[in-house]
């Protein structure tokens, strides 16, 4: 095949994207209510945190390549806010370098499999109901903007004067 004609990767913006999209799918067909780039108290992001039908909740960590596994050193810090921690890359990541200790999906195309379980580590139940509060506010909060967005912006205005 000529060098030329050769697809190309998608860039990591785009990889990241897509796996995100599919573990989401993933986690919205086993009932569980997935939150993207829900803010921890820690100060994280988690990339994905998602309430489970028993209230126990989940964190996916998506990675969009080797590299960005490699460079980003925060995913032991989310196992504080989840009862099931996840990574989520694509068919072409090196799942050799990722930890066992943690559970995987792969992505293909828009849908996600399981290829390995994550251990349960409980969370204390007062972290449980203040990550649950800051869950609720967070999803509440969207799901108004995407109802009112003027409302929003009047209100986020509104908060700033004050």
């Amino acid at each position: 095949m000529d060098p030329m004609s050769a697809p190309l990767s998608p860039p990591p913006a785009a990889r990241t994207l897509a796996v995100c999209r599919a573990a989401a799918r993933f986690c919205a067909l086993r009932g569980w209510a997935p939150v993207m780039e829900m803010p921890l108290p820690n100060g994280r992001r988690a990339d994905i945190l998602a309430l489970m039908p028993e209230g126990a909740f989940a964190v996916v960590e998506v990675k969009s390549c080797a590299r960005d596994f490699l460079s980003d050193g925060k995913w032991p810090e989310y196992r504080d806010y989840c009862d099931r921690l996840y990574f989520a890359v694509d068919l072409d990541f090196p799942q050799d370098l990722l930890p066992e200790e943690v559970g995987l999906l792969v992505a293909d195309g828009p849908d996600a499999v399981l290829l390995r379980e994550a251990p349960a580590h409980a969370l204390a139940p007062a972290r449980r109901r203040a990550l649950l509060q800051r869950y609720a506010f967070n999803a509440a909060g969207r799901l108004a903007a995407l109802q009112d967005p003027a409302g929003l912006a009047e209100l986020r205005a509104a908060l700033r004067v004050e």
